[in-house]
């Protein structure tokens, strides 16, 4: 028995101009999508990418702002193990990261719980909440350093009524008290950011979840321990990361309340950083402590981010 082997029949050039031609989009052309990023692309290396390779090549010289430039090689960066000041202030900071950050996660936390129904009043209590993070710590510090005056300011007198204080206590002048107060003041004035990101969070866990809970006699907290944290894990990661980047960059509350007092008590980094640039006119040994501060807050982030990643 024969076996008849046929070979492929090639497509006649009729049948190649009938097939069907692969279409480009015209509401979607390649180019579409790189003029939209190219706005953003050119912001981040302007305002980015640029400053920090300037500020790079400034940590090698010894540039007294106003004067002659010279070379200093590394010595900047040796230096910086001694400088006494900058040690104190990255101590400082730690400690007030350590302060407001777990107090920022549970008050956004309690907040965010209270909000996150569609009962009557959450949409007025939301922006309530939130309105002190629009207005911004510049403005709330400024009316807080009206509002921290012995005697005349609104917190001793009602510190006064309630019987707390003499009314004459000098919370800017002490390094505790001072601490103490901008902390309150900045878990104030953010807490309504961590609200509306574990809000989000929340909003967005199906409500099945929680009706299968209910019909197993699992309580509110229960609920809240088993199904709403470890489905909020990521957010919380994100919530903790600003949180622990924004402390270790304070400046603005400092700056405008304490200006680093008194003394040195409330000298953060990045204050530090600022007066060894334009008081002490140091610029080339403020941009080399910069460059050591981006490399160590990018460590941090990527190892918070490392520690808090869900599972996939």
């Amino acid at each position: 028995m024969s076996a008849v082997i046929s070979a492929p029949v090639a497509q006649s050039p009729a049948a190649a101009r009938s097939a069907p031609a692969r279409r480009q989009s015209l509401t979607h052309p390649p180019r579409t999508g790189l003029l939209l990023v190219a706005p953003a692309v050119l912001m981040v290396v302007v305002f980015v990418l640029a400053p920090l390779v300037f500020a790079l090549g400034i940590s090698f010289t010894d540039w007294p702002l106003i004067g002659d430039v010279s070379p200093a090689g590394f010595a900047n960066y040796v230096s910086i193990g001694s400088d006494a000041g900058f040690l104190r202030a990255v101590l400082y900071t730690l400690l007030y990261t350590a302060i407001v950050t777990i107090p920022l996660l549970v008050v956004g936390y309690a907040l965010a719980v209270l909000v996150r129904s569609r009962r009557r009043g959450a949409t007025l209590l939301r922006t309530v909440f939130f309105l002190p993070f629009v207005v911004g710590l510049t403005t709330l510090s400024l009316m807080t350093v009206l509002e921290a005056q012995p005697g005349s300011g609104a917190i001793n007198i009602v510190l006064r009524a309630l019987g707390i204080t003499d009314g004459d206590t000098g919370w800017l002048v002490d390094g505790p008290l001072a601490t103490g107060l901008v902390s309150t003041l900045v878990i104030w004035g953010v807490a309504g950011l961590t609200m509306l990101l574990l809000m989000a969070g929340m909003q967005a866990i199906p409500a099945e979840v929680y009706e299968s809970a209910d019909l197993d006699g699992a309580t509110w907290w229960q609920q809240e321990w088993r199904i709403t944290i470890p489905m909020l894990r990521r957010t919380i990661a994100m919530s903790l990361v600003i949180s622990v980047v924004g402390s270790l960059l304070a400046f603005t509350q400092f700056y405008v309340l304490t200006d680093g007092g008194p003394g040195s008590a409330t000298t953060t980094v990045v204050l530090y950083i600022y007066n060894r640039a334009f008081v002490q006119l140091q610029l080339g040994a403020a941009a080399a402590l910069s460059v050591v501060l981006v490399v160590v807050v990018a460590l941090v982030t990527a190892l918070q981010v490392w520690l808090l990643r869900g599972e996939e």
